[in-house]
């Protein structure tokens, strides 16, 4: 899959497939998992671009909150 979509702009990206994996819950202690789901910038990946559902993206935010909170993953991009 291209990574640009036929408008010229970024194509999407499937980052996370949590429902396919048989995933029922997040764990925010797995760093790399989560890092895929965030954007250079560091902000969180919306829910189509991640492709998961209502409530795995709930999951996933509250996840990536939680590991900013203990320290595991930055607020920002600077040490992305």
């Amino acid at each position: 899959m291209s990574r640009f979509n036929r408008f010229g702009g970024p194509g999407t990206v499937k980052a996370a497939r949590t429902s396919a994996a048989g995933v029922r819950y997040v764990d925010y202690k797995d760093v790399e998992n989560l890092r895929r789901m965030l954007s250079p910038n560091g902000k969180i990946l919306g829910r189509k671009r991640l492709s998961v559902t209502a409530r795995d993206q709930r999951m996933i935010a509250a996840a990536i909150k939680r590991a900013r909170y203990m320290g595991l993953l930055p607020y920002t991009s600077a040490t992305l």
